[in-house]
């Protein structure tokens, strides 16, 4: 080789080295790599996604988010995310150790909880709870709060009663439950893309992790199944029995939702019932467990002591919330440890009061009761979590880093 030559192919090779990301090392497990590669952009490796070699690009929605030390947040309807308890939950986050908002994008009714453009395909299911989006998230950067985006995906009344052929129907109607709430099929891959387009425009509007709720289908679907009409789509074809159709279609829309979401840039959680960390798989909503955990950056079980019956042992979770939380978090970490690739933990827990299961005095959540949930699941690992409240009226007082 000439020297010409060799002085080409030693520039050439200093250059791809620049232009290749390092790959993670053991000694950097640990540690959040973050590499500024634009003023607003970032890319950033995790602790729980090793595997993954080169770091993400951030979308570039002209805002900034730094991830905290570990996400503690609370829940925010669209109606105090553009209300007057705005102010109060900003309040209550920059004097305590709060440093997350998680907001109704699309709520349990099925509604964006913003107007969107007039163009959009989604302005007729929209509400204008959240009057200027783009400037509630600026105050969140501003008071360095994370935003993370909720989306309730198949408990969907406003798309079941505008497109029944999505839905699961009865006697030729749009079946609802006792609650009056009614489902999309998560057999259905036009309710896939219907949800994500929404996750989408959320990003975009700096979200920076989307959590999807209401994963699953209808409580107690096992004994419905034969009852109420609906289509298999995809999975009409498969061997599986109905029970692994179910949660087939539940893992594979997770799993989906995490390859479209990949190029920007953000997480994706989802929420799940906490006992189905207790069961192979569960038998009517299609929630699996590992397989679910096995496609999400964050795992987020809703693990409210009152939501329990007698569980663990205990008699009375509701009463005993430090105990149920700290034997659940035992047993998560426990199938959690089982996996090649586990998500962050980041549990639901109890804010409010259960009246419904009292004839007498209810059992009454404040400071106490809040910190001792917090307290088991930081002694078994698990330091991040997030509360919830429906009405967003937080305990104030709480030591939310109690270990500390």
């Amino acid at each position: 080789m000439t020297s010409k030559h060799l002085k080409s192919f030693l520039l050439f090779t200093i250059v791809l080295l620049l232009l290749i990301p390092p790959m993670v090392t053991n000694a950097e497990e640990n540690q959040k790599l973050q590499g500024k590669t634009h003023s607003k952009k970032q890319m950033q490796l995790t602790n729980y996604n090793t595997s993954q070699s080169f770091a993400r690009f951030m979308f570039d929605s002209g805002l900034e988010f730094t991830y905290p030390d570990a996400v503690r947040g609370v829940y925010v309807t669209g109606h105090s995310a553009g209300g007057s308890r705005f102010e109060k939950l900003i309040n209550l986050i920059d004097n305590s150790e709060l440093n997350t908002m998680v907001i109704d994008i699309k709520d349990d009714h099925g509604n964006l909880t913003y107007k969107p453009d007039k163009d959009s395909p989604y302005y007729d299911i929209a509400q204008n709870y959240i009057k200027d989006p783009k400037k509630m998230l600026k105050k969140l950067e501003e008071k360095g709060i994370y935003p993370i985006a909720r989306i309730v995906v198949f408990k969907d009344s406003v798309l079941a009663n505008k497109r029944p052929e999505l839905s699961f129907k009865e006697n030729g109607k749009v079946w609802s439950n006792g609650k009056g709430d009614s489902f999309v099929s998560p057999f259905k891959k036009e309710v896939w893309e219907y949800n994500l387009a929404i996750a989408k425009m959320a990003v975009k509007l700096g979200f920076q992790e989307i959590q999807f709720d209401y994963v699953r289908f209808p409580e107690g679907f096992e004994k419905r199944d034969d009852e109420l009409e609906y289509t298999l789509g995809d999975y009409k074809d498969s061997d599986l029995n109905n029970v692994k159709k179910r949660v087939q279609a539940v893992t594979d829309f997770v799993s989906y939702a995490k390859g479209e979401l990949k190029d920007f840039g953000v997480d994706v959680s989802v929420d799940i019932f906490g006992y189905a960390a207790t069961v192979e798989e569960t038998p009517g909503i299609g929630q699996n467990f590992s397989k679910i955990s096995s496609n999400v950056d964050v795992i987020s079980s809703m693990i409210y002591p009152s939501h329990w019956t007698p569980y663990f042992g205990i008699d009375f979770p509701d009463k005993e919330p430090y105990k149920m939380v700290n034997e659940y978090s035992k047993l998560e970490n426990q199938v959690l440890s089982k996996l090649d690739t586990p998500p962050r933990s980041r549990p639901w827990i109890q804010d409010f009061e259960a009246p419904w299961l009292y004839s007498g005095a209810t059992k009454q959540y404040g400071v106490k009761e809040v910190e001792a949930q917090i307290r088991a699941l930081n002694e078994n690992g698990i330091n991040e979590f997030l509360l919830w409240n429906a009405s967003n009226s937080y305990t104030e007082g709480v030591d939310y880093t109690p270990l500390n």
